[in-house]
């Protein structure tokens, strides 16, 4: 479906929220007493309502390549659309994991306003950053982008260093092209430049309990968390099972999530269709 169709459809009734927050939750179930994997939750002030967990494409992802796409692209795209048919409505996705074709494959099979996409970006640079997002929603057959991210940011002062692909992105959100933008650090100082900075509204956070691949020990991260949704900034996790270290201890790394209070959702890269529908099964249960 086209944006402009998209819009159209849901136009009535939304106020001032985005377009399309109201068709989106109600396309999603609502919890009753307890947190589930498919629950309906707001990514802090974007407006974008999805499912608590992301459907991660990019376990040990890095050159365009992740435990995800080595399923191939049907193999990741039935993925998806298992996670979809229990539920699950966030697809995380990176152009360094190289997943937008089996997200692309997978959205041939599902409507496109009822998930939400959130991708990333390596590009630093402003002419790179907007060749990517042309680039993107083509891989993706879509023509917008609901998050788009700054992926894995080290340096103190990227938003001061970074302000020409950031300005980019901020463009494209005002011209409709992006929903919201953010970033992911993948350093303390970047976090904290993340949670000053009044620019991100999305921040994927490394969290676990075990502070396994982290950007600092739990307590130090959890104190710039609780910063960022002081500021109504959306905070996804990420390394919730600490990229594996967990795996003998995955309802621990669950309830941690689930029971922080700053996490609006969190993303967890499931490797098959069994290991999917047993992560559903053990947020429900915890």
């Amino acid at each position: 479906m086209k944006r402009r169709e998209f819009i159209n459809r849901t136009a009535l009734g939304i106020g001032a929220a985005w377009l399309g927050s109201r068709s989106l939750a109600q396309a999603l179930p609502t919890e009753t007493g307890h947190f589930t994997a498919a629950g309906t939750v707001t990514l802090g002030k974007t407006g974008i309502s999805t499912s608590r967990l992301a459907m991660g494409t990019g376990t040990v992802g890095f050159a365009h390549h992740s435990d995800q796409t080595a399923l191939g692209v049907q193999g990741l795209a039935d993925l998806l659309v298992n996670g979809y048919d229990h539920g699950l409505r966030f697809f995380d996705l990176a152009d360094a994991y190289g997943s937008h074709p089996g997200a692309a494959a997978a959205l041939k099979r599902i409507a496109r306003e009822k998930v939400t996409v959130l991708t990333k970006s390596w590009t630093r640079d402003a002419a790179g950053l907007r060749a990517d997002l042309d680039r993107f929603r083509r891989e993706l057959g879509t023509d917008y982008l609901d998050i788009v991210l700054m992926h894995c940011l080290t340096e103190k002062n990227w938003s001061t260093r970074f302000r020409g692909a950031m300005d980019v992105l901020s463009e494209a959100k005002e011209k409709g092209i992006i929903r919201a933008h953010g970033c992911s650090c993948h350093n303390i100082a970047a976090l904290r430049e993340a949670a000053a900075s009044p620019w991100v509204e999305v921040d994927l956070v490394r969290f676990n309990p075990i502070g396994s691949h982290m950007d600092a020990d739990p307590a130090t991260v959890l104190s710039v968390v609780r910063e960022m949704k002081a500021k109504g900034k959306a905070v996804v996790g990420m390394k919730i099972l600490g990229q594996g270290d967990m795996r003998n201890r995955v309802d621990e790394g669950l309830k941690h999530a689930l029971s922080s209070g700053v996490l609006d959702a969190f993303t967890i890269g499931a490797e098959t269709i069994a290991e999917q529908d047993d992560l559903i099964r053990r947020i429900a249960a915890a």
